[in-house]
């Protein structure tokens, strides 16, 4: 790859590498290129002022992970907290001490946001747009690949739909990812949702407010595991700290292959056994089948866990109402139902989902055309047909996000190496048009996926344009299948 060269007054500078994006993702890649790869120069830009992603972004009261540490956690440096569903605070805690422990976090510059990436073929060079804050003038960053860990929504705004009357409600109106400082204690709340966050901010809410009515459409599956795993004590107590880790690890993995699995080819099984946990959790005369019974099946949307039966609890304890039904409008004093109940409140929030956006909606360029990544067919789940020297960091639908991202970083140091060694200056999916019969990338009937669905990649029915939600095959894809497949085109 070309080292460091002269630049124009607008171009600051050469990097081999750029890696846009300083969660999970991002530090992972960060770390695996100064590992793997040490002998290209690499830099790190992230949106927004501070390391975290996702986990220093999110603020609301009870935000955690929905996986377990274990798998959350990277492979290079294990979780040694407690807790295996832990607090968003730790996650944030713990990400920044990965980046600061290998020098991650000295390579980073801060509110850097990528608007425009326009690739060369000529000189293998992508040109990247990035804004500032003023009174800093607008940046240039050449590089030859470009390594996007940008997660897959929009932090300037979540989706929250129109009801009727808004305007009438009297109270606060606010949707978790622009939680801020508000004051809930002593206040009647209403949390509009049944997904993650729902979940997690209801029991939250419960401790301080006067009470809290959790108001959905229609439920979604949610399960219990302990916040402590007693496995993870036992082994850290008898065995090495590294062997203790490697083992949850895969134990780890291993069962979220199974339920997955169980839940795809036995649904009802998968059903009963869901929904007999909830019925231990509330009691016999508590209504499951109205307010936690989906018309879906487990896995055609993620399924929501809970620790220690928090929100179950939070029931039982009357601090939570449950409320299934249609939103007919906001009124002044609450929300009216379409059954005509009023469900009175101080507060609504609005836990109604996320806006999807691949590579935070930055526009994209190749030798002069406009690329809309919905024309794209995904490669491998890590690159896009016809997009040269680019890789995407999005982990599993249906397991924790950092296990496919890790196996994501390996594999581009792989075709970073492998492209050194042969003196190839860029690497690009070729996919002859209409050679493919296409589906959705992602095969949840979530609302946000639904609504994204447009704007997002297809992939194929076939290797290697296919995406498997798997694990284990993409294990042995991304760290010993073949990179000069036929497919990937080197120049």
């Amino acid at each position: 790859m070309p080292g460091t060269s002269e630049t124009s007054a607008r171009v600051a500078e050469y990097v081999d590498v750029l890696i846009v994006g300083t969660g999970i993702s991002g530090i992972a890649a960060g770390y695996y290129v100064q590992k793997r790869c040490p002998h290209l120069s690499w830099t790190i830009v992230e949106s927004r002022a501070a390391i975290g992603g996702t986990w220093d972004f999110f603020r609301y009261p009870g935000v955690r992970s929905d996986s377990d540490m274990y798998t959350l956690g990277y492979r290079f440096r294990p979780w040694t907290g407690e807790k295996a569903i832990a607090d968003g605070s730790a996650i944030r805690q713990y990400i920044c001490d990965t980046a600061r422990e290998f020098g991650i976090d000295q390579r980073a510059r801060f509110s850097h946001r990528v608007c425009r990436i326009d690739w060369s073929s000529q000189s293998s060079e992508w040109t990247v747009e990035i804004e500032r804050p003023a009174p800093s003038e607008p940046l240039q960053i050449r590089c030859n690949f470009l390594f996007m860990c940008t997660g897959y929504y929009r932090y300037d705004r979540g989706y929250t739909p129109e009801w009727r009357g808004m305007d009438d409600f009297a109270g606060d109106i606010v949707h978790p990812q622009a939680w801020g400082d508000l004051d809930y204690a002593g206040k009647r709340v209403i949390v509009i949702g049944s997904g993650a966050t729902a979940v997690t901010i209801v029991p939250a809410l419960a401790r301080k407010a006067a009470h809290v009515t959790m108001l959905q459409r229609s439920p979604s599956y949610v399960a219990s595991l302990p916040a402590k795993d007693p496995t993870a004590a036992r082994l850290r107590k008898r065995l090495p700290f590294k062997l203790a880790a490697w083992l949850m690890r895969w134990r780890q993995i291993m069962r979220q292959r199974y339920y997955f699995h169980l839940a795809r080819s036995k649904p009802q099984k998968a059903r009963d056994m869901i929904l007999d946990g909830v019925r231990s959790a509330l009691g016999p005369d508590y209504d499951v089948d109205r307010h936690f019974s989906p018309r879906y099946n487990p896995w055609d949307e993620r399924l929501c866990l809970v620790p220690d039966n928090d929100l179950f609890n939070a029931i039982k304890s009357g601090a939570v109402s449950m409320a299934t039904d249609r939103i007919e409008r906001f009124v002044n004093e609450g929300i009216r139902l379409e059954s005509g109940e009023i469900l009175p409140a101080d507060i609504i929030v609005t836990a109604t989902g996320m806006r999807m956006r691949i590579m935070d909606g930055v526009e994209i360029i190749v030798d002069g055309d406009a690329v809309e990544l919905g024309d794209t067919l995904s490669y491998k789940g890590i690159m896009f047909s016809n997009i040269p020297n680019l890789a995407l960091s999005f982990g599993y639908s249906n397991a924790s996000w950092t296990l496919k991202c890790e196996l994501i970083c390996e594999y581009v140091c792989r075709l970073l190496n492998y492209m050194e060694r042969r003196g190839y200056q860029h690497c690009v999916p070729r996919l002859e048009a209409d050679s493919q019969i296409t589906e959705p990338m992602i095969d949840f009937t979530s609302g946000y996926v639904r609504r994204a669905l447009p704007d997002l990649p297809k992939q194929g029915t076939r290797r290697p344009w296919k995406v498997y939600q798997n694990y284990l095959k993409d294990l042995l894809m991304m760290r010993y299948g073949r990179l000069n497949d036929g497919v990937m085109e080197f120049k």
